[in-house]
């Protein structure tokens, strides 16, 4: 239990192409939601719910 122990080094969970689809995902919608899906620390879905207002 000393302050000595040192933890893994742990890969990012986000590359640049996750977060260049998400910005798209965002910007593409006018209302709705992006919901991002972690599963072990990782990105394993992207989901994109769109509403169209009807006036």
């Amino acid at each position: 239990m000393g302050s000595d122990e040192r933890q893994p080094v742990r890969k990012s969970a986000v590359n640049e192409r996750d977060i260049h689809r998400i910005v798209e995902f965002i910007e593409s919608i006018q209302y709705g939601s992006v919901v991002v899906v972690i599963q072990d620390g990782r990105i394993v879905q992207i989901e994109k719910n769109e509403k169209v207002r009807m006036k």
